[in-house]
Protein backbone atom coordinates (compact mmCIF):
# COMPACT_ATOMS: atom_id res chain seq x y z
CA UNK A 1 0.00 0.00 0.00
CA UNK A 2 1.34 3.55 -0.87
CA UNK A 3 1.13 5.74 1.78
CA UNK A 4 0.68 9.46 0.93
CA UNK A 5 3.52 12.15 2.12
CA UNK A 6 2.53 13.93 5.12
CA UNK A 7 3.37 17.27 5.11
CA UNK A 8 2.91 19.84 7.58
CA UNK A 9 2.12 23.63 7.17
CA UNK A 10 3.22 26.21 10.15
CA UNK A 11 4.24 29.95 10.73
CA UNK A 12 2.62 32.68 12.74
CA UNK A 13 -0.46 34.73 13.30
CA UNK A 14 -1.58 36.46 9.95
CA UNK A 15 1.05 34.85 7.21
CA UNK A 16 -1.53 33.05 5.48
CA UNK A 17 -1.13 29.41 6.51
CA UNK A 18 -5.11 28.70 5.50
CA UNK A 19 -4.83 29.98 1.84
CA UNK A 20 -1.26 27.99 1.67
CA UNK A 21 -3.64 24.91 2.82
CA UNK A 22 -6.02 26.13 0.25
CA UNK A 23 -3.46 26.47 -2.61
CA UNK A 24 -2.10 22.51 -1.79
CA UNK A 25 -6.41 21.88 -2.06
CA UNK A 26 -6.05 22.94 -5.30
CA UNK A 27 -3.26 20.94 -6.48
CA UNK A 28 -4.88 17.71 -5.54
CA UNK A 29 -3.82 17.36 -1.94
CA UNK A 30 -5.87 15.99 1.04
CA UNK A 31 -6.41 18.80 3.24
CA UNK A 32 -7.35 19.50 7.05
CA UNK A 33 -6.65 22.48 9.61
CA UNK A 34 -6.35 22.13 13.20
CA UNK A 35 -8.73 24.96 13.79
CA UNK A 36 -11.32 22.60 11.73
CA UNK A 37 -10.79 19.63 14.24
CA UNK A 38 -10.82 21.53 17.66
CA UNK A 39 -14.12 23.36 15.97
CA UNK A 40 -15.40 19.65 15.88
CA UNK A 41 -14.04 19.04 19.35
CA UNK A 42 -15.41 21.99 20.98
CA UNK A 43 -19.13 20.44 19.35
CA UNK A 44 -19.12 16.83 20.14
CA UNK A 45 -16.23 16.10 22.25
CA UNK A 46 -18.00 15.21 25.68
CA UNK A 47 -15.08 14.85 27.56
CA UNK A 48 -13.58 18.39 26.30
CA UNK A 49 -16.86 20.15 27.14
CA UNK A 50 -17.01 18.55 30.56
CA UNK A 51 -12.97 20.05 31.34
CA UNK A 52 -13.87 23.65 29.77
CA UNK A 53 -16.80 23.64 31.69
CA UNK A 54 -15.27 22.52 35.14
CA UNK A 55 -12.28 25.00 33.97
CA UNK A 56 -14.69 27.88 33.30
CA UNK A 57 -17.91 27.71 34.35
CA UNK A 58 -21.61 27.14 32.34
CA UNK A 59 -21.57 30.73 31.10
CA UNK A 60 -19.49 29.61 28.71
CA UNK A 61 -21.89 27.42 27.29
CA UNK A 62 -24.76 29.14 24.40
CA UNK A 63 -28.90 28.21 24.75
CA UNK A 64 -28.25 24.48 23.33
CA UNK A 65 -26.18 23.74 25.97
CA UNK A 66 -23.14 23.75 23.26
CA UNK A 67 -19.40 25.41 24.05
CA UNK A 68 -19.77 29.11 22.97
CA UNK A 69 -16.46 29.68 21.26
CA UNK A 70 -16.73 33.30 21.56
CA UNK A 71 -17.04 33.26 25.40
CA UNK A 72 -14.05 30.97 25.53
CA UNK A 73 -12.57 33.58 23.43
CA UNK A 74 -13.05 36.67 25.73
CA UNK A 75 -11.54 34.27 28.88
CA UNK A 76 -8.80 33.48 26.74
CA UNK A 77 -7.10 36.65 24.79
CA UNK A 78 -6.74 38.76 27.78
CA UNK A 79 -5.22 35.48 29.97
CA UNK A 80 -2.17 33.66 28.76
CA UNK A 81 -2.21 31.16 31.97
CA UNK A 82 -6.07 30.02 30.58
CA UNK A 83 -4.77 30.29 26.83
CA UNK A 84 -1.88 27.93 27.72
CA UNK A 85 -4.13 25.70 29.55
CA UNK A 86 -6.37 25.32 26.78
CA UNK A 87 -4.07 24.74 24.34
CA UNK A 88 -2.77 21.64 26.69
CA UNK A 89 -6.22 20.07 26.90
CA UNK A 90 -6.75 20.79 23.06
CA UNK A 91 -3.60 20.36 21.11
CA UNK A 92 -2.90 16.12 22.40
CA UNK A 93 -6.62 15.38 21.29
CA UNK A 94 -6.05 17.42 18.00
CA UNK A 95 -2.48 15.34 17.10
CA UNK A 96 -4.74 12.01 17.38
CA UNK A 97 -7.42 13.38 15.17
CA UNK A 98 -5.23 14.12 12.54
CA UNK A 99 -3.21 11.30 12.75
CA UNK A 100 -6.81 9.26 12.79
CA UNK A 101 -7.59 10.86 9.19
CA UNK A 102 -4.49 9.71 7.63
CA UNK A 103 -4.61 6.38 8.65
CA UNK A 104 -7.78 6.62 7.23
CA UNK A 105 -7.22 8.47 3.63
CA UNK A 106 -4.11 5.60 3.32
CA UNK A 107 -6.81 2.87 3.58
CA UNK A 108 -8.33 3.69 0.79
CA UNK A 109 -8.16 1.97 -2.31
CA UNK A 110 -6.69 5.31 -4.29
CA UNK A 111 -5.52 7.21 -1.27
CA UNK A 112 -3.88 10.59 -2.22
CA UNK A 113 -0.38 11.65 -2.73
CA UNK A 114 0.03 13.93 -0.94
CA UNK A 115 -1.80 15.29 2.13
CA UNK A 116 -1.35 18.47 4.71
CA UNK A 117 -2.10 19.39 7.25
CA UNK A 118 -1.89 23.12 9.02
CA UNK A 119 -0.55 23.34 12.59
CA UNK A 120 0.29 26.44 13.61
CA UNK A 121 2.29 25.17 17.15
CA UNK A 122 3.86 22.34 15.41
CA UNK A 123 7.42 22.48 16.76
CA UNK A 124 5.92 24.29 20.12
CA UNK A 125 4.20 20.91 20.82
CA UNK A 126 6.64 18.82 19.51
CA UNK A 127 4.45 17.45 16.29
CA UNK A 128 7.06 17.99 13.35
CA UNK A 129 8.05 14.23 14.46
CA UNK A 130 4.69 13.31 12.68
CA UNK A 131 5.37 15.10 8.90
CA UNK A 132 7.71 14.31 6.32
CA UNK A 133 8.25 17.62 5.10
CA UNK A 134 7.18 20.94 7.23
CA UNK A 135 6.53 24.08 4.82
CA UNK A 136 7.17 27.40 7.43
CA UNK A 137 5.17 30.39 5.63
CA UNK A 138 6.19 34.05 6.85
CA UNK A 139 5.31 37.81 6.00
CA UNK A 140 6.12 41.20 6.25
CA UNK A 141 4.94 42.69 9.69
CA UNK A 142 2.88 45.57 7.49
CA UNK A 143 1.26 42.68 5.45
CA UNK A 144 0.53 40.49 8.67
CA UNK A 145 -1.03 43.91 10.27
CA UNK A 146 -3.23 44.34 6.93
CA UNK A 147 -4.68 40.79 7.37
CA UNK A 148 -7.58 40.26 9.65
CA UNK A 149 -6.24 38.92 13.29
CA UNK A 150 -8.22 37.05 15.94
CA UNK A 151 -8.59 39.41 19.82
CA UNK A 152 -5.99 36.91 21.12
CA UNK A 153 -3.35 37.44 18.58
CA UNK A 154 -1.40 38.97 20.93
CA UNK A 155 -1.21 36.43 23.40
CA UNK A 156 -1.14 33.20 20.99
CA UNK A 157 2.08 35.00 19.32
CA UNK A 158 4.04 34.60 22.56
CA UNK A 159 3.43 31.19 22.46
CA UNK A 160 5.58 31.14 19.20
CA UNK A 161 8.91 30.12 18.30
CA UNK A 162 10.50 32.67 17.22
CA UNK A 163 10.01 32.93 12.85
CA UNK A 164 13.71 32.55 12.44
CA UNK A 165 13.98 29.33 13.97
CA UNK A 166 10.83 27.85 12.14
CA UNK A 167 11.90 29.01 8.65
CA UNK A 168 15.26 27.45 9.96
CA UNK A 169 13.80 24.28 10.97
CA UNK A 170 11.40 23.58 8.03
CA UNK A 171 11.95 21.86 4.80
CA UNK A 172 10.38 24.67 2.78
CA UNK A 173 9.85 28.35 3.52
CA UNK A 174 7.81 31.05 1.44
CA UNK A 175 7.16 34.54 2.31
CA UNK A 176 3.50 35.32 1.85
CA UNK A 177 3.54 39.23 0.66
CA UNK A 178 2.47 38.85 -2.69
CA UNK A 179 -0.16 37.54 -4.64
CA UNK A 180 -2.45 34.09 -4.82
CA UNK A 181 -0.86 33.65 -8.24
CA UNK A 182 2.42 33.69 -6.15
CA UNK A 183 1.53 31.69 -3.71
CA UNK A 184 -0.21 28.81 -6.05
CA UNK A 185 2.98 29.05 -8.30
CA UNK A 186 5.11 28.02 -5.21
CA UNK A 187 2.94 25.28 -3.87
CA UNK A 188 2.55 23.79 -7.50
CA UNK A 189 6.67 23.69 -7.21
CA UNK A 190 7.10 21.98 -4.22
CA UNK A 191 4.31 20.22 -4.61
CA UNK A 192 5.84 18.14 -7.54
CA UNK A 193 9.04 17.73 -5.58
CA UNK A 194 7.04 15.81 -2.61
CA UNK A 195 5.45 13.94 -5.14
CA UNK A 196 8.68 12.62 -6.63
CA UNK A 197 9.82 11.75 -2.77
CA UNK A 198 6.31 9.76 -1.82
CA UNK A 199 7.44 6.11 -0.67
CA UNK A 200 6.76 3.73 -4.03
CA UNK A 201 7.18 6.42 -6.33
CA UNK A 202 10.61 6.58 -8.25
CA UNK A 203 12.40 9.44 -10.21
CA UNK A 204 12.25 9.15 -14.52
Amino acid sequence: MTQPVNVAITGGIGTGKSEMLKAFERQGAAVISSDEIVHELLREDAHIKQEITERFGNSVLDEFDEINRSAIASIVFSDSAQLAWLEELLHPVVSVAYLRWRELLSELDDPPSVCVTEVPLLYETGSDQYFDFVVAVTASPEVRLSRSLAPDAGIREKRFLPEEEKLARADFRFINDGSVEDLDSFVKEIFEDIVQKRPGCSEG
